[in-house]
């Protein structure tokens, strides 16, 4: 049954908030001068910035404080919804199986092998407990076995700074070698095939992978060698190694174009060969398939198609998987007798396999909307394609996929105890946009919500870099489906769930209709499921920009908004060339230094356009070591918002001091921070 939710009520002061002061400062602007009197919260060495900050967060606990009951109740539903000894499926990968395992009261995972698939836990390689105990902060970046799975090249960042300095263990002997390489960028590694070399990436002063280095096992860091050097800063570099084991890729790509380079693993000390010279808007991925390289490219074929190319001339490409309008290729993973392919259209993935005589069959993934990902399967030699398949109602489960019979194994399903899953119901929809547009929107609620118009819902969204969000599983979710809330996932344009063209109309130019899709969604929820004022609006990072936009453009739309880490002081961050991930992000938003996009960026930057209205209560989170989204965007935002003393209250900032974009990494920490969420949710709408 649905019951109701337990709100603690208090006589919080809202007007013991702290106020950042106002420091006179002006940017000057193609648009004009600009005001911006907490501009100085850009300097982390402020000397206000720090207390400022401390004071915020100590506002927000006071906040949370009186409702500890409710936070406490619903992290321990997210906890025993959870198997906490738990265990992933073994992966055979060369002569060993390898597979992950979380324990009761630990906050990482544990890495472990052994010889045959029933022996797979009994070597511990890595325990990320152990490496996270001195830290406040763990995250792990690659983890990367050499040929002859003797070494281990693994990263670490310990602050969210998204700094990873990389180690290599000794798989025999369990230590590590005295190899440290600092400072790198987490775009994976790559091994020579006699592991005597590990190439890997550093980045430039504005964090931007741009070097690819080989380093010689045994040596010391200053000797590495830079083999390549992406000089262009809208480019970002990545290094990957093919599944079959022969092949480095240097990928260099910004966010319209890219260039692929080839390195054999049997010869790293040769020069690179080049595949295609860059052409501005052609995109590419080249990955090897045996006796051919196979290309992922939009070259002719605005949702991409699939080409082949011979050994010795890989710029030279032949159709095998022809292009189709509004069906997006996004990824291809070359196996050695067959190509696994997936794609998007009408905001549903499929995949398909292609096999060497040509023909394509598609796998059976259901018609409800879903999530499918194809799952940790390295082994190139293999019959079996191993996927992941979740959906709003239902837990992950790994399936096996043979390829040849076309037969699946239910290999490990996610356990849900204390939960009956036949209780919830999800159904797919479609707001109309202001234009006419179809928005796919999926909805999920306990199946004693009534459907009346009366419940209390939450609406979630993204609609940026062509980034497609599937209907993922989630078991903290089911505690506010269980108090009787509606939850929905929107498909604004600007993602990829419908074809490169949803994502065009969704960017740059266009980004406005991210945001107006968004409020359609929420006007489409109003009208069939949600209880007038009683929809909240939730998103993070650049959808942290879509929820301070869709407050910003309609204030009294939502009775609640959450925005984590959001990119909100739009035009400031893009006129700065020297703050990370600016120059390349250009192509996503556009340069606000020139017209027109200097004028249609200021329309809908929340901070320029943040005035006196009554703007639902907020949750504002931010990291302080975030790279992505600087800490001083949501900072400045919430101290305009705190100045001008119209929002409707509670108005709550939450600065993690030890973290990065994605938060805490402990997972129970994140549980708790979860948990807070809905509590502060529960709290304002029930």
């Amino acid at each position: 049954m649905v019951y109701s939710a337990l709100v603690t009520t208090s006589a919080f002061d809202q007007t013991s908030a702290p106020i950042a002061p106002q420091i006179p400062f002006v940017h000057d602007r193609v648009t004009g001068p600009t005001q911006d009197p907490w501009s100085w919260l850009s300097n982390r060495d402020h000397p206000e910035t720090i207390p400022y900050l401390n004071a915020e967060n100590e506002f927000a606990d006071a906040w949370f404080a009186p409702h500890a009951p409710l936070i406490d109740q619903i992290f321990h539903e997210i906890k025993s919804r959870i198997v906490e000894d738990d265990t992933s499926v073994p992966m055979q990968h060369g002569p060993w199986w390898y597979l992950r395992q979380t324990l009761a009261g630990s906050g990482y995972s544990i890495h472990l092998r052994g010889a045959t698939r029933e022996t797979a836990g009994s070597t511990v390689i890595l325990d990320e407990n152990i490496e996270a105990k001195p830290y406040e902060f763990f995250g792990l970046g690659a983890f990367e076995l050499s040929h002859d799975h003797n070494l281990l090249a693994w990263s670490h960042e310990t602050d969210g700074s998204e700094r990873f300095t990389i180690r290599v263990r000794d798989l025999g002997s369990k230590t590590d070698l005295a190899d440290t390489l600092v400072d790198t960028s987490n775009a994976n590694l790559a091994w020579s095939s006699d592991a005597k070399y590990l190439f890997y990436i550093t980045h430039d002063d504005a964090m931007r992978p741009d070097k690819v280095w080989r380093h010689t096992i045994g040596d010391a860091q200053k000797n590495d060698v830079m083999i390549f050097e992406e000089s262009d800063e809208r480019f970002n570099v990545n290094v990957s190694s093919t599944r079959s084991g022969e092949w480095i890729i240097i990928e260099s790509q910004s966010r319209i174009t890219s260039e692929c380079f080839l390195l054999s693993t049997n010869d790293p000390l040769r020069s690179l060969i080049p595949v295609r010279a860059r052409e501005q808007a052609i995109e590419y991925r080249i990955d090897h398939w045996g006796d051919r390289f196979v290309v992922l490219t939009n070259l002719d074929a605005v949702d991409f198609r699939v080409m082949s190319a011979p050994l010795d001339n890989p710029g030279t490409w032949t159709e095998i998987i022809p292009h189709v309008a509004g069906q997006r290729i996004n990824t291809i993973e070359p196996f050695r007798d067959h190509l696994v392919v997936q794609d998007w259209q009408e905001a549903q993935q499929r995949l398909r396999v292609l096999h060497r005589d040509g023909t394509i069959k598609t796998l059976q993934t259901g018609v409800d909307p879903h999530e499918i990902s194809i799952d940790e399967c390295p082994e190139w030699e293999t019959n079996i394609v191993r996927y992941a398949h979740e959906s709003l109602v239902s837990p992950s489960t790994v399936f096996d996929h043979n390829v040849l019979t076309n037969e699946r194994d239910a290999v490990k399903t996610q356990v849900v105890p204390n939960t009956t899953l036949a209780d919830y119901i999800t159904t797919r929809e479609w707001a109309i946009a202001q234009d006419g547009t179809r928005i796919p929107l999926d909805i999920v609620r306990h199946k004693d919500t009534p459907v009346d118009g009366t419940a209390p819902g939450l609406l979630y969204g993204y609609g940026s870099y062509e980034y497609a969000i599937a209907p993922w599983f989630s078991v903290a979710r089911l505690s506010l489906l269980d108090r009787g809330w509606v939850w929905a996932l929107a498909h604004p344009r600007g993602g990829g769930e419908c074809g490169r063209n949803w994502y065009l109309d969704g960017k740059l130019l266009n980004k406005k209709n991210t945001f107006s899709d968004m409020n359609d969604c929420a006007r489409h929820l109003y009208k069939n499921h949600v209880a007038l004022g009683k929809l909240a609006v939730r998103g993070g990072s650049a959808g942290g920009l879509m929820v301070g936009a869709c407050i910003t453009s309609e204030p009294t739309l939502y009775g609640a908004a959450i925005a984590e880490v959001p990119f909100v002081d739009v035009i400031s961050s893009m006129s700065d060339p020297s703050l990370p991930l600016t120059i390349n992000e250009w192509e996503e938003w556009g340069d606000p230094r020139t017209e027109p996009a200097a004028s249609y960026m200021l329309s809908y930057s929340p901070y320029d356009n943040t005035k006196a209205d009554p703007y639902p209560p907020m949750l504002v989170t931010a990291g302080l070591n975030d790279p992505r989204v600087s800490y001083h965007e949501p900072a400045k935002w919430v101290a305009k918002l705190r100045s001008l003393g119209t929002s409707r209250q509670p108005l709550i900032f939450k600065c993690e001091m030890d973290a990065g974009h994605a938060g805490k990494s402990d997972r129970y920490d994140q549980w708790r921070d979860e948990a807070k969420v809905m509590a502060f949710l529960l709290s304002l709408i029930n």
